[in-house]
């Protein structure tokens, strides 16, 4: 298989559609903190879970369509310690793009009033919770929740971070080294 100099298009519009959906996202909860009213509020807790849950699905078609389309090689002048850093940096980002949305659906799973508010993924249909989740005692699932709720958080301040060495790496290879790295992955 001949490696290409440019990612596929079907690569790219994952790559684009799910930044542009971790991004708003992650900027979900920092604008419902805003508002006061449940009413209010509802709506944008329900977008963020039918984001991440989507994204958990996007993740997974991304995943698989790289194991069966190979991915612009780096180029060989890189120093060494970059491209290791790029696949480290990487493959931690599938982790966490995969990791956040799944411990966001256990912490949904674990809500004491779960029953009570079904989650609609994007008000179209119902989306089931974790029935293994669901059906442990309440205090256990209360301990359970406020687990997930920190590994959640911490998990999504973490993508941040990589998301933002991710693209401080392109911006260098573009803009200091002069290399061609953001033409690899726009159409």
């Amino acid at each position: 298989m001949t490696i290409p100099a440019r990612y596929t298009k079907v690569a790219m519009a994952l790559h684009w559609l799910i930044a542009a959906m971790i991004l708003a996202n992650l900027a979900l909860p920092t604008v419902w903190e805003n508002f006061a009213p449940d009413e209010l509020v509802r709506p944008m807790i329900n977008l963020h879970k039918s984001f991440g849950i989507t994204l958990l699905g996007l993740v997974l078609l991304r995943i698989l369509w790289r194991m069966t389309h190979k991915p612009p090689a780096f180029p060989e002048h890189y120093p060494r310690w970059e491209r290791r850093l790029a696949n480290i940096t990487h493959k931690l980002l599938y982790v966490l793009m995969l990791g956040v949305p799944a411990v966001g659906w256990m912490m949904d799973s674990a809500w004491d009033k779960a029953s009570q508010f079904p989650m609609h993924l994007f008000g179209l249909f119902e989306f089931p919770r974790i029935g293994a989740i669901m059906a442990l005692d309440p205090a256990t699932k209360e301990r359970l929740h406020s687990l997930f709720e920190e590994a959640h958080s911490l998990s999504g301040y973490s993508l941040l971070a990589l998301i933002g060495l991710h693209l401080a790496g392109a911006l260098k290879h573009q803009f200091i080294d002069r290399e061609r790295e953001l033409q690899r992955m726009l159409p």
